[in-house]
């Protein structure tokens, strides 16, 4: 996976984890300058979301992630959960 920084450094490594932050950590890693004159390897890095431009995600990853999703339906507030509630604001369920 490749990222790229705010001010022009690339990172090149795997994936280990992500938050809802983007703050990501990676390893096997390779720093490019933003000149692309130097290079640095690292063992691993921990990069904070704040600082990221943009991220080039793998195909298959991307294919992965969504097979995921349409296999475990919506999540949070999906159809399914609505369909069950029988409270306040839910139509057919008055009074008498």
């Amino acid at each position: 996976q490749l990222v790229e920084l705010k001010n022009g450094e690339t990172y090149n490594g795997h994936l280990v984890s992500c938050d809802n932050w983007m703050n990501i950590n990676l390893r096997e890693v390779i720093c490019t300058s933003r000149d692309g004159d130097k290079f640095w390897r690292m063992p691993e890095c921990y990069i904070r979301g704040s600082t990221i431009k943009y991220l080039r995600i793998p195909d298959e990853i991307i294919d992965m992630v969504k097979e995921e999703v349409v296999s475990k339906g919506r999540g949070r507030g999906g159809m399914q959960q609505q369909k069950q509630q029988k409270g306040r604001g839910v139509g057919s369920a008055g009074r008498g």
